[in-house]
């Protein structure tokens, strides 16, 4: 990955940060690693343990940004969550996967979308 697109993804991470916690959300992991890979953020609200897919594109080239979340990741990370949850020994609570879309071009502000529950663990 270069320098420019690691800046933009951090920066990506950061608002989707911010987008969770003003909507009542409680941040419990940012960049959580696993042998797999990484969860870009893990989250709850209320009852419900939420893990974030964070994708942020400088435009829309190669398509928007929550089109990069496709079957093979959502595989990916439903592994990595299960990972997560066997580490974490806490009460049973409803999970889902959301993803939070950022488009951000070059001089004007990012376009955030987050899709809550954006697709099931296979």
């Amino acid at each position: 990955m270069t320098h420019g697109r690691q800046v933009l993804g951090r920066a990506g991470e950061d608002l989707a940060a911010r987008h969770l916690e003003s909507k009542g959300y409680r941040l419990l992991a940012r960049g959580y690693r696993t042998r797999l890979g990484e969860i870009d953020l893990v989250a709850s609200i209320g009852r419900t343990l939420v893990f974030v897919e964070v994708k942020t594109r400088a435009g829309t080239g190669f398509g928007r940004p929550e089109e990069a979340v496709g079957v093979a990741k959502q595989a990916k990370l439903a592994r990595m969550a299960a990972i997560f949850l066997a580490n974490q020994p806490r009460e049973s609570a409803a999970c889902r996967f959301d993803v939070i879309s950022i488009l951000w071009r070059q001089g004007s502000s990012p376009i955030l979308e987050h899709i809550e529950d954006a697709f099931r663990a296979p």
